[in-house]
């Protein structure tokens, strides 16, 4: 045996052992290729009818039933206040009710259709709401018996909505701030 080393050869880059590259945080990755669609075609005005229809659909089937209720409501005060000593007086100061119920529905409608971080939201303000206005309610009727004058219960529903629109405000202004 000789004494002397095997010459060896002077690799110009490293040999990479197998499957390495993949995982390196240090090797970068290529682009993809960007596909080639064509570009969709612009829009004189840019807000196209149905678009804006289909995007605001609750809120303007909303806003529709709440019309509704305000007629309904303004026609069936008119109506019972012209005739107190008539019997179907009681049919139709009822009748509010019926837009009102479609009101409710919407409502309900829209809330089942909300995300999960969305539903957590408007369950915290319809809470708040719930017990604000059982607060204030509360807290009216004992004034009441110091001789305040007697509210008519119709201003409970607003209230609540009042209270709901406050509470989402606070929760979202306190999201907002958190971030």
């Amino acid at each position: 045996m000789s004494q002397e080393d095997p010459p060896t050869t002077r690799l110009e880059s490293p040999v990479d052992p197998l499957f390495t590259r993949a995982a390196s945080p240090f090797v970068r990755t290529e682009v993809p290729a960007p596909v080639a669609f064509p570009s969709p075609p612009a829009t004189e005005s840019g807000i196209l009818p149905i678009s804006t229809f289909l995007t605001y659909k609750t809120q303007i089937q909303f806003a529709l039933a709440i019309l509704a209720y305000l007629m309904v409501l303004v026609g069936s005060v008119s109506v019972v206040r012209a005739n107190p000593d008539e019997p179907w007086r009681f049919e139709v100061a009822v009748l509010p009710v019926i837009p009102a119920g479609i009101v409710v529905w919407l409502t309900v409608r829209a809330l089942a259709r909300l995300d999960e971080v969305q539903k957590r939201t408007q369950m915290q303000a319809l809470g708040f709401a719930t017990a604000a206005t059982a607060l204030v309610t509360f807290g009216y009727g004992f004034l009441e018996g110091g001789g305040l004058p007697h509210l008519n219960w119709t201003f409970v529903l607003p209230l609540m909505a009042l209270m709901w629109g406050l509470g989402l405000a606070t929760i979202n202004l306190k999201a907002r701030f958190r971030r």
